[in-house]
C-alpha cells in the first residue's frame, strides 16, 4: 500500500479518536454537583454528655435476642421501657405510647394537619448476644456503657440503640423548644429485629388496619462512609433505597453408604462438595443497575476526573468499571446475587460412608433476580440429578422495590444531612442485609434506610462483633440529624 494511503488511514483514525475523546470529555464535563440548600434552621439545644449517658443507660439493659426464645430475658425489655419513660419525660407526656405484641413500642405524635401523610422513624430495642469467651477481648465490657477515648463502648451503640435513643432524644429536644409538627409522626421500635422482626410486623399490621398511609419511613441501614468505596475519597452518606432479597437453598445427596474400606468412586460427600464448588465458581452475573447505578451517578461529581470520565461513559467503560468494583467483597455484593455456602453436614463415624450429605447455600438477591430464577441457576450450574435442590423452609424474601430519590422526603433527608454534616454528600445505596422496614412496604412507597453513623473500614467488623462503639461527638450529631429531618419534613 502506498505511503499516501497509509497517511489517509492514519489521519482518519486520528480524527475518529479525537472525536471519541471529545465525546468522552464533553459527557464528563456535563456532570455537575447536586445543589442541596441547607436552609437556616438552627440546631436544637442538647447536652451531648447527657444524651450519651442516656444511650449508655440503655446499653446496660441486656435486651438480647436469641433464636431460642427460652434464652430471651423478656423482663429486660420492660425494664428498658421504664428507663425510656424516665429518661424522656416530655416524650411520654406529649406522645401516645402503645405496647404492641407484648414488647414493641409505637409512639404517635399527632400533627396539626390531618391531610398530610404521616412519617415513621424506626429503630429496635434488641441487640445480638456477645459470644461466650470473647468478653475479655473488648476494650470496655460490652454491657457496661463506658465512655473512654472519646467513644461510648458497648453492644447496641451501633446496632441499634443509637437510633432508638437518638430519635427519642431529638423528639425530647424539639418538645422542649415548643415544636409542634404539621404532620403526624410515628416512632416504631420493634423488640426482635435481630431474629426476624415479628414485633415490627405487628406494628405495621396495626397501622394498616387503621388505614394509615405513610409519606416515608426512615429506618437503620447504611451510614456515612469514610474510606470504604474506591469511587470517591471523601466521606459520603449512603442512604439505602432498597434491600436485597434472601433465599437459602438446601442441597442433599443420598448414596448406598457402606464400609470406608471399600469406597465407591464418588461418595455423597464428594458429590455434594463438587456441587458447592460449582456454585462458588459460577456465581450469578454482575450487573450495574439501580440503586448502585444511581449511587455512582450521585457520587460522580465528587470523584476524580478519571473516575468521572468512566462513570459518565458507561456505554464504553461499563465492563472495566464492573471489574474494578468487584475487587472488594463489600462492593462486589452490590453488583450481583451473592452465593455463600453456609452449612455442610454428613457422616457420624470415621470408617462408615455416610448415606446422606446435606448442605445449605445462602443467596442475597439483587433487584431483578427472583427466588425462582436463583433456583433455576442452582440446578443448571450443578447439572447433576443426584443432587436434590429445594428452598430451605422459613424466612425468605424477594428483593425490595427501589424507593425514588426525587421525592420531598429524600430532599428533606439531604437537607438534614447538609445541616448536620456539612460537606457530606448523600447518595442512594443498596442494603445487602434485611431490616424491619420491609414490613412497611404496603404502607409507604418511600422507605429510606440510613443511620447517621460515621463508619471507617475497621468499624465494619464492630457491628455484631467485638468492640462495638460510637463516637461521643458522632452521637450528638445523630440527635441533631433526627431533629433536623423531623423539622424539615414535619
Amino acid at each position: 500500500m502506498a505511503l499516501e494511503s497509509w497517511l489517509v488511514i492514519a489521519g482518519a483514525f486520528a480524527a475518529v479518536l479525537a472525536i471519541l475523546l471529545a465525546i468522552l470529555v464533553v459527557r464528563t464535563l456535563r456532570i455537575r454537583p447536586r445543589v442541596v440548600p441547607a436552609g437556616g434552621l438552627q440546631p436544637i439545644s442538647i447536652d451531648v454528655s447527657s444524651a450519651v449517658e442516656h444511650l449508655a443507660g440503655a446499653v446496660r439493659i441486656r435486651t438480647t435476642s436469641h433464636l431460642d426464645a427460652s434464652q430471651i430475658h423478656y423482663p429486660a425489655f420492660l425494664e428498658l421501657h421504664r428507663y425510656l419513660a424516665e429518661s424522656f419525660p416530655r416524650v411520654h407526656q406529649a406522645l401516645l405510647r402503645e405496647i404492641v405484641g407484648g414488647y414493641s413500642l409505637l409512639y404517635t405524635w399527632l400533627g396539626q394537619d390531618a391531610s398530610l401523610k404521616p412519617i415513621l422513624l424506626m429503630g429496635h430495642q434488641d441487640v445480638v448476644p456477645v459470644e461466650e469467651g470473647t468478653q475479655q477481648d473488648w476494650t470496655c465490657l460490652p454491657f457496661e456503657g463506658e465512655v473512654r477515648d472519646g467513644f461510648l463502648w458497648g453492644r447496641g451503640t451501633m446496632d441499634d440503640k443509637n437510633a432508638l435513643v437518638g430519635t427519642l432524644e431529638a423528639v425530647e429536644g424539639l418538645l422542649r423548644e415548643g415544636f409542634q409538627p404539621e404532620r403526624t409522626i410515628y416512632l416504631a421500635f420493634g423488640h426482635d429485629e435481630e431474629i426476624g422482626g415479628r414485633g415490627s410486623a405487628q406494628i405495621a399490621a396495626l397501622l394498616q388496619s387503621r388505614g394509615v398511609e405513610l409519606e416515608c419511613v426512615l429506618d437503620e441501614g447504611l451510614a456515612i462512609i469514610d474510606g470504604l468505596l474506591p469511587v470517591v475519597t471523601k466521606p459520603f452518606a449512603l442512604v439505602g433505597v432498597a434491600e436485597k432479597g434472601y433465599l437459602s437453598v438446601e442441597l442433599s445427596v443420598e448414596s448406598p453408604g457402606g464400609h470406608s474400606a471399600m469406597p465407591p468412586r464418588e461418595t455423597s460427600i464428594g458429590i455434594l462438595s463438587q456441587a458447592m464448588v460449582r456454585l462458588e465458581k459460577h456465581p450469578m452475573p454482575s450487573q450495574l443497575k439501580p440503586p448502585t447505578s444511581q449511587m455512582l451517578a450521585f457520587l460522580a461529581p465528587e470523584a476524580p476526573f478519571g473516575m468521572r470520565l468512566v462513570i459518565a461513559n458507561l456505554w464504553l467503560f461499563k465492563g472495566l468499571l464492573l471489574r474494578g468494583l468487584s475487587t472488594t467483597n463489600a462492593v462486589n455484593a452490590l453488583l450481583h446475587t451473592t452465593t455463600a455456602p453456609t452449612i455442610f453436614s454428613a457422616g457420624f463415624k470415621d470408617n462408615i460412608l455416610p448415606i446422606q450429605a446435606r448442605g445449605a447455600v445462602n443467596f442475597r438477591l439483587l433487584q431483578g433476580d427472583s427466588a425462582e430464577s436463583v433456583l433455576e441457576h442452582v440446578r443448571k450450574t450443578i447439572g447433576d440429578r443426584r443432587v436434590q435442590v429445594k428452598p430451605v423452609s422459613g424466612f425468605s424474601m424477594e428483593a425490595s422495590s427501589v424507593s425514588r430519590t426525587d421525592t420531598e422526603s429524600f430532599r428533606a433527608l439531604e437537607r438534614a444531612l447538609a445541616k448536620t454534616f456539612p460537606g457530606v454528600v448523600a447518595a442512594p445505596g443498596l442494603v445487602t442485609g434485611a431490616t424491619d422496614s420491609r414490613h412497611y412496604a404496603k404502607l409507604a412507597s418511600s422507605i429510606y434506610r440510613f443511620s447517621p453513623l460515621w463508619i471507617k473500614p475497621d468499624d465494619l467488623r464492630r457491628v455484631h462483633g467485638t468492640n462495638e462503639r460510637i463516637g461521643v461527638e458522632n452521637f450528638g450529631k445523630m440527635v441533631q440529624f433526627y431533629a433536623a429531618f423531623i423539622r424539615e419534613l414535619a
